[in-house]
């Protein structure tokens, strides 16, 4: 193409620009944590309405189980999370927005849920996964409950008293992930979720294949988190045999690279943050900055970059 003067150059570069600008961003699916539902004004909403302003025509799809928010809700504490996964699986697969992939992004139990969607369902595509304090190891002692919050206070006496019988695992969500280190065999032989998407008793390569089709897996750990107990379990740590919190690299998970992990990590695909405070307390400016960083599409900005410099 030739162009007959500078003005020329300079309008055709102008309309480039803002047709490239204008491509739709990659979408992005989130899961929310136990308590909360898909749309509520002081969490999941909010999220949304940040993550819109930060990245203009965005969509963003929060995930929602049952007809309302408060059936919503419910779920996070009572069903078969396997169940749960496949029924967000179809949901996401029939969403046109969603057809040419999205970035996930998980809070809490949400981000373990949206590994599992990750490993399970590979349409649409994932591309990238973000998780707040989402306890990828387990749990060995139950949540801390809100004064007054009844639904979790029981299930946290469930879990002490009877998190391995089959009844509780097929129908109590947290017992799902719920990894006693004084009860490893127990938990080996009855968890119905967890054993199975850390590939702990038998491998399934195509969860392996799934993870490592990541651009980047994102953990964020909180300073002072003491609901995610341990804590290293937000970066895929645990308990060794003495009892002490070792971290990923320190694990057979890892050393037999079990899940995929190790060839990400030394791919340079994961990136492994500590956010200060205390669970899912977020300031809004660190949102927006883990949302520009990562979920923001990087290859227009690139375009505008080195077409501003030809200028």
């Amino acid at each position: 193409m030739i162009f007959h003067s500078f003005e020329a150059l300079c309008i055709f570069v102008l309309l480039t620009l803002i047709v490239k600008s204008s491509e739709t961003p990659t979408p992005v699916v989130m899961w929310h944590g136990m308590g909360d539902t898909c749309c509520s004004d002081t969490s999941m909403y909010r999220v949304k309405r940040l993550i819109e302003g930060e990245i203009p025509n965005v969509y963003v799809h929060s995930i929602m189980l049952g007809s309302s928010p408060e059936q919503d809700r419910r779920a996070g504490f009572y069903g078969n999370i396997n169940e749960q996964i496949d029924v967000v699986c179809k949901q996401l697969q029939e969403n046109a927005a969603l057809k040419d992939g999205y970035y996930g992004i998980g809070f809490s139990q949400g981000g373990l849920f949206m590994r599992g969607l990750l490993q399970r369902c590979p349409y649409p595509k994932m591309k990238k996964l973000v998780t707040f304090g989402s306890p990828h190891s387990g749990i060995s002692s139950p949540p801390e409950c809100a004064k007054g919050d009844f639904i979790c206070q029981g299930i946290k006496s469930i879990l002490f008293n009877s998190a391995y019988s089959p009844s509780i695992q097929r129908n109590f969500i947290q017992a799902q992930f719920y990894k006693d280190p004084k009860r490893i065999d127990d938990y080996l032989k009855e968890s119905i979720f967890l054993t199975d998407i850390n590939n702990e008793i038998k491998i399934n390569t195509t969860y392996i294949e799934n993870i490592k089709k990541l651009e980047k897996f994102v953990m964020i750990k909180f300073s002072l988190d003491k609901t995610i107990v341990p804590n290293a379990s937000t970066w895929f740590g645990f308990y060794n045999d003495m009892g002490d919190q070792i971290p990923l690299q320190d694990t057979t998970l890892y050393k037999e690279d079990r899940l995929g992990l190790k060839w990400l990590d030394e791919s340079g695909k994961i990136d492994f943050l500590v956010c200060d405070g205390i669970h899912m307390q977020i300031k809004d400016e660190y949102l927006l900055q883990i949302t520009s960083k990562y979920l923001r599409d990087s290859k227009t900005g690139r375009f505008i970059a080195q077409k501003q410099h030809y200028i």
